[in-house]
């Protein structure tokens, strides 16, 4: 057990880093919680896509009171956190009464915009079912696509973004990340019949724009340049432009705010792209060249047919001309 006095050395030693950082310095500060935001996110897609993400099990019916009475609780919910997203801010621009007026507009003025959410968001689903022969049906894609539920996320996220909300849709767009490994800023603008196919280290930065029917495999990066003072660059666009129709092949990174790669192009699995690329462009990467070599000598099974040395091998050796000639 800690005695007074090495209790007292820690509690002096956290005063004093209070002291010296303003983040520190408001102890009682409360903030957005992330289970409730969840929570705000679970409800929004229950109603959006009911039956695919509710616990009920009667079917939707719009003019129920459950239906009334799901709204208003997420109304309430999104409320409550937007006001401790503004106090959190320690902001002098809002007093208290006019924090709890402002985030009842903007919660307001959220909900009304759902249903223009679910449009595009059944977009998305379709560009997902039609571009992906493994998707068995829509419902599928739905219920269990991580990439469907990054890009659920994001456009929620990206409606608290544009109505200049703060905290909140970062804490979205990590949880997004945590659960899906799909990364994309809240900030980002993403147009509709998005696809992601697979996903697993798709990362999209704030200032990035996305056009129409634009179709994204994993590990792609569509990032910024790197720069010794980054703080700079926070109100300036610096990651890149992807215009409609453009497919990005795995493990590609396309980087800067001046970038932009032309409609209609292809960009080929693991290109690193730092200029412009014209409409109607494919991009490749040129495959390294292979080398082979029998590794039969160490073959388990008694007398099998790869086991040759190269070295004095005949050159008349199927092996030599077919994988021999590679280590030449």
């Amino acid at each position: 057990m800690l005695d007074a006095s090495t209790i007292d050395k820690i509690k002096d030693g956290f005063r004093k880093n209070r002291e010296n950082n303003p983040l520190l310095s408001h102890p009682e500060r409360r903030i957005p919680e992330l289970q409730v935001v969840i929570e705000i996110l679970r409800y929004i897609r229950s109603v959006m896509f009911p039956g695919f993400h509710s616990n009920e099990i009667s079917h939707y019916r719009p003019l129920s009171k459950n239906f009334y009475a799901t709204l208003n609780q997420i109304n309430c919910a999104l409320t409550e956190q937007i006001v401790l997203a503004y106090r959190s801010q320690n902001s002098s621009d809002y007093s208290e009464d006019e924090a709890v007026n402002a985030a009842s507009e903007i919660s307001e003025k959220f909900m009304e915009k759902l249903p223009e959410l679910q449009a595009m968001l059944l977009l998305d689903v379709e560009a997902i079912y039609l571009g992906d022969p493994a998707a068995n049906s829509r419902a599928e894609i739905l219920i269990s696509y991580p990439s469907m539920q990054a890009i659920f996320i994001y456009r929620v996220a990206n409606a608290l973004w544009q109505a200049r909300v703060p905290l909140i849709p970062r804490m979205m767009g990590e949880y997004a990340h945590r659960i899906t490994g799909i990364e994309i800023h809240p900030g980002a603008q993403i147009g509709e019949s998005f696809f992601i196919d697979h996903g697993t280290g798709v990362v999209i930065g704030e200032t990035t724009v996305i056009g129409k029917h634009v179709k994204i495999y994993q590990g792609v990066t569509l990032g910024a340049k790197s720069l010794s003072d980054g703080r700079k660059l926070a109100s300036v666009k610096r990651h890149p432009t992807i215009e409609d129709y453009v497919t990005l092949y795995a493990n590609c990174t396309v980087l800067g705010g001046d970038t932009v790669v032309g409609s209609h192009s292809v960009i080929g699995g693991g290109a690193f792209i730092t200029k412009s690329i014209p409409p109607c462009t494919s991009v490749m990467v040129q495959a390294s060249e292979l080398s082979m070599r029998s590794n039969g000598n160490n073959c388990p099974e008694e007398n099998c047919e790869h086991s040759v040395q190269w070295d004095a091998c005949d050159e008349k050796c199927e092996h030599a001309c077919v994988l021999g000639a590679q280590e030449n």
